[in-house]
């Protein structure tokens, strides 16, 4: 494949926020540790506080691929084996279980991650660097991880359930296995995924358990390790931060003074923290921990504590408090030698919230990575667009621009009023002069007339294009089909589109041009045509 490089900005689907973060925008200083570049990832590794077991880590890694029901891969094996030691540092993205992997952006996270640990050891060899892939095993929301799209047609994982969804049994999922392998066809890539796809989810029996053998199987060659934080051995460790922020509330508070302080400074903020944090989890069951009238309770159910059995609880069976979305993070950087968390747009944005809550409890808050994204097209891709005379960046604005820019730029006749409304308005600043010195008052009913004629104008102009397209509609219908092929929803194909049609198309080759092709540090957005 080869690959194409533009702005983010020129893409039109990141967020104000984002783009000032890629941007390295010194009012967003105080809200990271550092800036995403390799000189600061050296800093970081000097400033890094020693606060991971790494003994009770690599335990729980080697008990977790235990589970895996086939050989543990060398390069993964040697990169857990790594972990040990104290010059070995991680680098991690996280996502929830998607049946399938879910969008592509899943895949571009993993590949991202495994591509700024090859950098930062050509940058510091002295050093080791682990690409980590964080599985959302606690979150609880089935929904937004039961289906994904295939070729535009949507699977589903149709199941009632409740808790974290890692425990979730996968014994009702053959139909929906069934239907997703439908979609990809028969040939040789379509078989390999179909056999990676059936060992993952028909032979094991915990959805956490198939998705880190889907992963593995798509990875291993690429030595990432995939961690499962819902353990004991994990969350024990924890244990103490859970029974300072669950009481103290300290978290809360600090989050919320950050994310008052980027919206005084002109940034959106992503999530609301509550005063606790932490939610009560067993199988089938995930609920918050609120505190109401001197005890800590557990909503929808019986479960109540005070301070000292809530204590005692958390020191007994620490695995039963599960983090929130604001306390994730400092769990992950308390676990983990963690020096990067790569995420999507909206991950970036709330981590910024978070650094003060770091602080608080003397956590190193890691460098912040704006995933890779990219758009991944067919053959004469490039050609297409230079017939129609549309550059790469046209092609990510709305569909209704793309055609109104088009016939503006390629029409035989002048259809924009600009040029007419400047010398209208220089007429009117006349009248508006002239009305002033009959009467002062009569300035208003000028400026009145003006705006009723310039939005008389500009419909005509509106018309003018439209009457237009019709003399270009096999253009525009082409510009349609492209739009739609590309941008299915009108949003980036990475937000619904599965890789489970390109590996059909293209076999493992489509993880290793994405390897070769993402520049993690770059933030450009990649175009990858073949």
């Amino acid at each position: 494949m080869k690959a194409t490089y533009i702005n983010y900005s020129d893409t039109h689907s990141f967020s104000p926020t984002v783009l000032s973060y890629l941007a390295h925008d010194p009012k967003l200083a105080p809200f990271v540790s550092h800036f995403p570049t390799i000189e600061n990832f050296g800093k970081l590794i000097a400033e890094k506080r020693p606060l991971a077991n790494r003994k009770i880590l690599v335990d729980a890694l080697t008990n977790q691929y235990s589970r895996l029901n086939s050989p543990l891969p060398s390069l993964v094996n040697n990169n857990i084996n790594l972990l040990r030691e104290e010059n070995t540092f991680t680098v991690t993205t996280g996502h929830q279980l998607n049946i399938f992997t879910g969008p592509l952006y899943f895949i571009f996270k993993i590949v991202t991650a495994i591509n700024l640990a090859n950098e930062l050891k050509a940058a510091y060899p002295e050093h080791n660097f682990v690409p980590i892939y964080w599985m959302a095993t606690e979150d609880h929301d089935f929904a937004e991880i039961n289906h994904t799209t295939v070729l535009g047609k949507k699977i589903n994982w149709d199941l009632e359930t409740t808790g974290p969804t890692g425990r979730i049994n996968t014994e009702s999922i053959f139909k929906t296995v069934k239907n997703y392998l439908s979609v990809l066809g028969l040939s040789e890539n379509s078989e390999i995924l179909s056999d990676i796809i059936e060992n993952a989810y028909l032979k094991n029996q915990k959805l956490a358990d198939a998705t880190r053998y889907l992963v593995n199987s798509l990875f291993e060659d690429h030595g990432l390790v995939i961690i499962d934080a819902d353990d004991p051995q994990l969350k024990k460790q924890f244990a103490h931060y859970i029974e300072r922020d669950i009481i103290g509330r300290n978290s809360s508070k600090a989050i919320n003074e950050s994310s008052a302080a980027l919206k005084e400074i002109g940034f959106d903020t992503q999530v609301n923290s509550r005063d606790i944090n932490f939610f009560y989890m067993v199988d089938g069951f995930r609920e918050r921990i609120v505190f109401e009238n001197g005890s800590y309770n557990v909503l929808n159910s019986e479960i109540s504590f005070n301070q000292d059995e809530l204590r005692k609880e958390i020191e007994q069976h620490p695995c039963r408090f599960s983090p929130n979305v604001v306390m994730r993070p400092l769990y992950q950087e308390v676990i983990l030698p963690n020096l990067a968390y790569i995420g999507g747009g909206a991950e970036v944005t709330y981590w910024l919230q978070l650094k003060k809550s770091f602080d608080l409890y003397g956590v190193n808050f890691p460098i912040l990575l704006l995933r890779n994204s990219a758009l991944i097209v067919h053959e004469e891709f490039s050609s297409k667009l230079c017939r129609l005379h549309i550059c790469y960046q046209e092609l990510f604005k709305p569909l209704d621009a793309i055609k109104r820019d088009w016939v503006l730029t390629n029409s035989k006749h002048t259809l924009s009023l600009s040029s007419e409304w400047v010398e209208l308005s220089s007429i009117f600043e006349k009248i508006k002069l002239s009305s002033y010195k009959i009467d002062p008052t009569l300035a208003p009913s000028t400026e009145a007339v003006k705006a009723r004629l310039q939005k008389a104008i500009n419909n005509l102009e509106r018309k003018l294009i439209k009457a237009d397209k019709r003399n270009h509609e096999e253009v525009l219908i082409q510009i349609d089909n492209l739009k739609k092929k590309y941008f299915p929803g009108g949003s980036l194909q990475e937000r619904s589109e599965n890789f489970g049609s390109f590996y059909v198309r293209y076999g493992r080759i489509f993880i290793q041009s994405l390897i070769n092709h993402f520049k993690p540090l770059d933030s450009k957005f990649t175009i990858l045509e073949p």
